[in-house]
């Protein structure tokens, strides 16, 4: 059993500042490894799906996800769709098995009608200068709800992920001197360069 308040300290220095978003990644990342019975992924076991967006609030919801599934940036396992939306789809690349967890609607809208929203947040004020005050009670609501108040769990359904093989292969940028990976690789007037120089001898 995955259990969220021990990621919690962890996530906020990963994350740098306290706020509901992040807790809210860790809830729901939790419930969804509970749901499909896995452990924190170390390799490429788990994949997430992340919902968002670009700039919208409650964004820091995916580091919260990234601290307690193990699915990061790096390892190259956590993916944002795009959506604008707080949903999650973890899967269990070897079992081909999946569940999406999405924190209830009613519970977001009541929490961006709270002082932290509309006194300090959608007046421009970042997250690290909320006073405690006004953010603890909202992060302890987050972490001590239960979860069929805080979110909606789905059942368990198959997902069978194509597994592409990482590339190892490389070679070093003829104009800029830069490590590229291979198939990034471009060939300008004979020379083998990465992207953006491609680009600068293009416009001349």
């Amino acid at each position: 059993m995955i259990k969220p308040r021990e990621y919690l300290e962890t996530g906020f220095k990963l994350h740098g500042h306290k706020c509901p978003a992040m807790p809210l990644g860790l809830r729901v990342g939790a419930a969804a490894m509970n749901a499909l019975g896995v452990e924190r992924a170390t390799d490429g076991q788990l994949i997430a799906l992340v919902e968002l967006g670009d700039s919208h609030c409650s964004h820091c919801f995916a580091d919260g996800i990234q601290v307690i599934t193990g699915c990061t940036f790096g390892k190259g396992n956590i993916h944002q769709l795009g959506y604008g939306k707080f949903g999650l789809t973890l899967i269990d690349v070897a079992n081909k098995r999946a569940v999406r967890v999405v924190p209830k609607a009613e519970v977001q809208v009541a929490t961006k009608k709270t002082e932290f929203f509309k006194d300090y947040r959608e007046k421009g004020v970042p997250a690290s200068k909320v006073p405690a005050k006004v953010v603890e009670p909202l992060i302890e609501m987050v972490m001590d709800e239960a979860d069929e108040q805080l979110m909606t769990i789905s059942p368990i359904f198959e997902y069978e992920v194509e597994k592409g093989k990482e590339s190892f292969a490389s070679f070093v940028c003829e104009q800029c001197g830069d490590m590229v990976v291979e198939k990034y690789g471009r060939i300008y007037d004979g020379l083998k360069v990465c992207i953006p120089c491609q680009e600068k001898l293009m416009a001349g």
